[in-house]
């Protein structure tokens, strides 16, 4: 079944190659979406549309993060599956 995931992941998760690593995560999942770093330059936000089984191993993915990272805090919501993307890509910081 496919759905959509929304995640924010808070800790040391920028400048040590999240969003380059989540997007090759993603890409090998074979999921599509976003991630991008939030301003408060403590928070990482992902939003990822696929197999159900696959986006749970994103997240799982992303409760650890790259070797450089510390996950401090992550929270999610499942969402209805909206379809609107074609691959997965790292987007610009808001």
């Amino acid at each position: 079944m496919k759905r959509r995931i929304h995640i924010i992941v808070r800790g040391r998760v920028q400048g040590v190659f999240f969003r380059y690593s989540t997007e090759q995560v993603a890409k090998s999942l074979g999921v599509f979406g976003w991630v991008r770093n939030l301003r408060d330059g403590r928070s990482v936000e992902i939003v990822a549309e696929g197999e159900e089984e696959k986006l749970k191993e994103l997240l799982e993915w992303a409760k650890k993060g790259p070797s450089m990272a510390i996950v401090k805090e992550i929270e999610y919501d499942w969402e209805e599956y909206k379809g609107e993307f074609n691959d997965f890509r790292i987007e610009r910081t808001v």
